[in-house]
């Protein structure tokens, strides 16, 4: 390396540092999370290691039933039983049950404990809840992230669907998608003729004209969710305005609804798309506009052939800049939404806050992470002027 390249990189190293502290070693612990799975070895380390050579098909020999009370007293003293138990618990309920039976029972269990312990709890004398173990003692596993995707590995350690009753998550990337790309709309369409209006004002009153669009920046997203909280309650000002005006004859029922999540969400994220259109709008040359009109096009022409496409890389930017903060928004749909509003974002908190569940956390975060870089990528590939080049 020459000296020029090595003072080079010396100069970028603390962006690269930055880089790496900031967005690489979180994504990549992220990951690391969603296909870790400790619990099971950690409590039950004699048994698993044992279940590795059998083959499934029948109940495991008497030294598998030592290995696991054996390991039962081991797990209780330092303290892994219950983490365990949840853990299998979440791959097959009622787990959990069994478990927390066995070992109540272990201290009245004598050998041989292949007859003793079915005794006490019968789903020991089948193969079933020794498959789970087995299934699952694998230090790293992709439960987590089949989970996220509704489906799961079973005890036979095929790859299946879940129950009906527990495919929620498809239809929530869904959901989260959805709403994101309306808000994206909403905000576009909202936000073009807005950055237009600005950028035609002199250089005072679009200074004026900006303060309002800064504003919302002085306050938090919490308070001005609240503020649409308030506005859109049945007796808040939005429906006593409708009633006023006699457009309706009773209140609405607009919170807790999709249409108060769009309204919020677009209020919240609409300066972040004027911001960088109005930067491109105010950079173009009226030349190629008066050239055009004295060629004979029509306003709607020039818009259209020459407008749009030279403003098209502001619209991109600030399109995608509004989308990826869009899906993964959560204080709003909490707040103004209802069950069937909540993105992903909201699972994720109630995985980390409720359940305690970080393996499942990080596989719907990486999950969230990976579709909105396939979306971004695809956009990329699609509209016009979000690669950097547009052709006027």
């Amino acid at each position: 390396m020459s000296r020029n390249n090595r003072i080079s990189f010396l100069l970028i190293a603390p962006l690269l540092a930055l880089v790496m502290a900031g967005f690489v070693l979180p994504i990549g612990y992220t990951l690391l999370k969603a296909i870790d799975n400790p619990q099971v070895t950690a409590a039950l380390p004699r048994t698993t290691a044992l279940l590795s050579q059998w083959d499934g098909r029948t109940v495991p020999d008497e030294g598998v039933f030592v290995a696991f009370m054996e390991d039962m007293t081991t797990s209780r003293e330092n303290r892994t039983f219950g983490s365990m138990t949840r853990r299998l618990n979440f791959e097959e309920n009622g787990a959990r049950t069994l478990l927390l039976s066995a070992r109540r029972a272990a201290p009245e269990l004598s050998a041989p404990y292949s007859v003793s312990l079915p005794e006490r709890v019968p789903e020991f004398g089948e193969p079933g809840i020794w498959r789970l173990i087995k299934a699952h003692s694998n230090p790293f596993t992709a439960s987590y992230l089949l989970r996220a995707l509704d489906l799961r590995i079973a005890s036979s350690g095929q790859i299946v669907s879940v129950d009906d009753d527990q495919a929620i998550f498809l239809d929530l990337f869904e959901r989260t998608f959805v709403i994101s790309i309306w808000v994206t709309v909403f905000c576009v369409l909202l936000g073009y003729p807005t950055a237009y209006f600005i950028s035609s004002l002199s250089d005072r009153a679009a200074s004026y004209a900006m303060l309002f669009v800064l504003i919302p920046f002085w306050t938090s997203i919490l308070v001005r969710t609240t503020a649409w909280f308030i506005l859109l309650q049945r007796e808040g000002p939005v429906n006593a305005t409708l009633l006023g005006a006699g457009i309706v004859s009773e209140p609405v029922d607009m919170i807790f609804t999709r249409f108060a999540v769009y309204v919020a969400m677009v209020h919240v994220l609409l300066p972040f798309l004027i911001l960088p259109l109005y930067s491109v709008m105010k950079r173009q040359r009226s030349e190629y506009l008066k050239a055009a009109a004295s060629l004979g096009a029509p306003p709607w022409r020039q818009f259209v052939s020459i407008y749009l496409p030279m403003t098209m890389p502001g619209v991109a930017a600030g399109a995608v800049i509004v989308f990826m903060l869009s899906v993964g928004f959560y204080v709003t749909p909490a707040l103004v939404g209802g069950l069937q509003d909540q993105m992903v974002s909201y699972y994720i908190a109630f995985f980390a806050n409720q359940t305690i569940n970080l393996g499942m956390v990080a596989a719907l975060a990486f999950l969230l992470l990976l579709f909105t870089a396939i979306s971004v990528a695809v956009t990329r590939k699609l509209v016009p002027g979000l690669g950097g080049t547009i052709k006027a």
